[in-house]
């Protein structure tokens, strides 16, 4: 198949006359993985998810830790929920719900705060002009699941552990 044919069937995918499911059938005929041929799409702009806004009603609990049962189906199970040590987007998925980092990525590829107020640069000072360190400005008023307060000295704790050879961290060369 060739770049051309491929362009036309995602053109029908997106004109709604190939159904995604045959276009990802197609795919796997030719030795693509499902998840390869969905990013294809998505790469096309065919398949974006919804915003978090669009597809979650808001909802404030009633206490720490509360809310009920939290049902997730996944194509296939977290092997762990460390994210540290995550072999597949499925063990990182299932750590997020708990972990957070002081940074993520938006769909664009942007750097979005998490637990940080803002990302480090040059111009706001976080990143020194030589280049050789970086402050990280964390949110006020973060809580562990316990109502101890999240503080500089846990993330020094995890950039530690991570980088410790004897950890063998995935993470550690982030």
């Amino acid at each position: 198949m060739n770049e051309q044919k491929l362009r036309h069937l995602i053109d029908q995918v997106k004109d709604g006359s190939l159904p995604r499911r045959q276009f990802i059938s197609q795919m796997a005929g030719l030795g693509l993985t499902g998840m390869m041929a969905i990013e294809m799409l998505a790469s096309s702009g065919v398949a974006v998810a919804q915003s978090a806004a669009q597809s979650v009603p808001p909802y404030k609990p009633t206490r720490r830790g509360g809310g009920g049962i939290l049902r997730l189906l996944w194509w296939q199970a977290p092997t762990l929920l460390n994210p540290h040590f995550g072999v597949g987007q499925k063990d990182l998925d299932a750590s997020s719900l708990f972990y957070e980092p002081l940074a993520t990525w938006d769909p664009d590829a942007n750097l979005i705060p998490i637990l940080a107020t803002e990302i480090p640069s040059v111009q706001n000072g976080g990143v020194a002009r030589d280049g050789l360190s970086v402050t990280w400005k964390l949110k006020r008023n973060v809580a562990w699941h316990d109502g101890k307060p999240f503080t500089a000295d846990d993330v020094v704790f995890t950039w530690e552990y991570v980088s410790d050879p004897a950890t063998a961290a995935v993470t550690g060369g982030v």
